[in-house]
């Protein structure tokens, strides 16, 4: 499946080049928006894409519905993001999101053009944060919490982790090496979207935002 981009403002999702932004034709039949901005470029774009096999809006932590609304005005319309933790770069894992009423031809034509790029497609109802980061960052916050509350060193905790469960990397390591202000970003996202705890943010995470924050302003005064 052919399709042409459109990018308004910095994408997560491709933030380097890729193929699947080298594919992209400026006729093709599909529509592919990225970028912060991708949303308002929906609103620009919603009157005249009706017609389209398909049209696939970036996504940030928010719901495919902020943009295109819970009706079924637009079947022809999906959401996606490209996983990225922090300042690692993206993953191979593409979540397309999609409504209720979305077509069923549309879903599949939009899967065919990422997978085509030798990404790999999971699909999702419309949720805040999508499923890996519903999933992740409630364990993110309880090893931070554990850190916190003297638990045991981040060094004891990951390598417990690693050597107990198999993983490659430790949260704690992970978090930091990747920025923990940017998991504080996410996580306080699903906190305010879901009002549940355990997407609270810890304590060291908005820690590590203020201080993000404080060295920015410093840097531009």
């Amino acid at each position: 499946m052919s399709y042409q981009i459109i990018k308004s403002g910095e994408s997560q999702s491709f933030p380097q080049t890729h193929t699947f932004l080298q594919a992209a034709q400026p006729l093709g039949k599909g529509l592919v928006l990225i970028g912060s901005e991708a949303g308002t470029a929906w609103q620009d774009k919603a009157t005249c894409v009706k017609g389209l096999p398909f049209v696939a809006i970036e996504l940030g932590m928010e719901c495919l519905g902020e943009h295109i609304g819970d009706d079924d005005g637009a079947p022809n319309v999906v959401g996606f993001a490209r996983f990225r933790l922090g300042d690692a770069d993206p993953t191979q894992l593409i979540e397309l999101v999609k409504k209720n009423y979305t077509d069923p031809a549309s879903l599949d034509a939009a899967r065919q053009a990422f997978e085509a790029s030798g990404l790999t497609v999971v699909v999702c109802n419309d949720f805040p944060g999508r499923i890996l980061n519903r999933l992740v960052r409630p364990y993110y916050n309880a090893a931070l919490r554990r850190l916190d509350e003297g638990l045991a060193s981040a060094a004891d905790m990951d390598k417990t982790l690693c050597l107990g469960l198999g993983y490659p990397e430790g949260p704690i390591s992970l978090l930091n090496r990747t920025g923990l202000h940017h998991h504080f970003v996410a996580s306080q996202a699903l906190y305010e979207a879901l009002g549940q705890e355990p997407y609270a943010p810890a304590r060291r995470a908005r820690v590590s935002w203020a201080q993000q924050n404080r060295s920015k302003n410093d840097s531009t005064t």
